[in-house]
């Protein structure tokens, strides 16, 4: 049993995804889910853990949401998880046996999947810091891609992957990519400057780039509807942010 790191997740409307999520987690004594207001039966996955820790709270960007989740665990030591992410039996026992140093932060690889297949182009793997030790750092306030800051420490990788199942429709691309522009907009309200040729150009600079560029092409159908998803994030960004730049004038 993993008892030295705590897992925090945040989840709202997570229960396509989150008992596998779970399911992988049964090494940790302490996981902590802070639901944003699910309604789809979230709460009920979470309760049906006898490891698992539910805290309902509001949602407050995804910065400081993941800061408030890992306030409520019981280990200063955080592996920080999405509700669609799956830790690799491997990548569990490296946590079992893992040496933590204060002086450190921890990143690892995540494999991407659409359904059930590993998109190897258009997203590629990523190396991302998910474990910290929250009495000495903790996520930035951004509202969307919020990082761990990593400032005056060191960034050690470790053995083992996060599988990642973010979407499992056309529709979770749709949904998504209005949120996450959504909330861009308000993070970059009067900081950014932005206008419709901006947001065309870098819509269609987007597509080009992850489909041809990254060879998206390679990845078949789910290539082409990611690359499309792409553009369209980055057209409805700066489109909303043109807007609420001019409304707020």
């Amino acid at each position: 049993m993993i008892n030295h790191i705590s897992v925090a997740i945040i989840v709202k409307n997570g229960a396509n995804t989150l008992k596998n999520t779970l399911d992988s987690l049964g090494s940790f004594s302490d996981v902590v889910v802070y639901d944003n207001g699910s309604t789809d039966g979230t709460q009920d996955i979470v309760k049906s853990y006898s490891n698992t820790h539910l805290i309902e709270g509001e949602f407050l960007g995804f910065g400081d949401t993941k800061n408030k989740a890992a306030s409520f665990t019981k280990n200063d030591w955080i592996l920080s998880l999405d509700a669609d992410e799956v830790v690799a039996p491997e990548l569990a026992e490296t946590l079992q046996t893992l040496t933590l140093d204060n002086n450190s932060v921890y990143s690892l690889t995540r494999f991407n999947f659409y359904k059930q297949r590993h998109i190897k182009h258009c997203w590629g793997n990523d190396i991302l810091i998910r474990l910290y030790n929250k009495s000495l750092t903790s996520f930035t306030r951004k509202k969307v891609h919020e990082t761990i800051i990593s400032d005056g420490l060191e960034i050690v990788k470790i053995r083992g992957v996060l599988n990642h199942f973010s979407y499992s429709s056309i529709s979770d691309f749709i949904t998504k990519l209005d949120k996450y522009s959504s909330l861009y907009a308000v993070d970059n309200q009067g900081k950014k400057s932005s206008s419709p040729l901006k947001a065309v150009v870098s819509g269609i600079f987007s597509f080009i780039k992850t489909y041809f560029f990254k060879r998206g092409f390679l990845d078949g159908m789910p290539g082409l509807i990611i690359a499309f998803s792409h553009m369209a994030t980055n057209f409805y960004k700066y489109i909303k942010l043109y807007e609420i730049n001019n409304e707020s004038k």
